[in-house]
């Protein structure tokens, strides 16, 4: 299963991005008995708000011309995002993780999506000049297409 999502960069258009993750997936995963849809769900939820939201206010800087683009795929028992956007992006060398005693503001999504998915890649300027975070997870399930 593929799908694409473009979708313009804006914080109103947020539940409409959750919904097309999460309707997309369940229709696909929705006969899988041995899935613990809620723990999917409630990852997934996370980790996309987190990346667009994060696309909008700090790639795109409030610029709603400025497309981001979803691709979701499903092949065996993985699952793969990838989200293009537009922005300036930022160069994954200079990023520090906060410590606890930092009280740092900002920095927690990157820790956030290596927690909860299984790979997270980050590309500046792939090809045509976007930016490309991939996120893949294994859901541990086998997917049964027949029905």
């Amino acid at each position: 299963m593929k799908t694409e999502l473009a979708i313009p960069s804006d914080l109103k258009f947020l539940a409409v991005v959750e919904d097309w993750l999460l309707s997309s997936l369940k229709a696909e995963l929705g006969n899988t008995a041995d899935l613990d849809w809620n723990k999917v769900e409630s990852r997934l939820r996370l980790v996309i708000v987190e990346v667009y939201s994060n696309i909008v206010r700090h790639a795109h800087q409030d610029r709603p011309d400025l497309p981001v683009v979803l691709h979701l795929g499903i092949e065996g028992s993985f699952l793969s995002l990838k989200v293009w956007d537009e922005g300036h992006g930022f160069d994954i060398r200079d990023y520090q993780a906060p410590t606890p005693s930092d009280h740092q503001e900002g920095g927690y999504g990157w820790l956030i999506l290596h927690q909860l998915m299984d790979r997270v890649d980050y590309q500046l300027r792939v090809g045509d000049g976007r930016n490309c975070l991939t996120l893949e997870k294994d859901l541990g399930v086998t997917i049964d297409y027949s029905k």
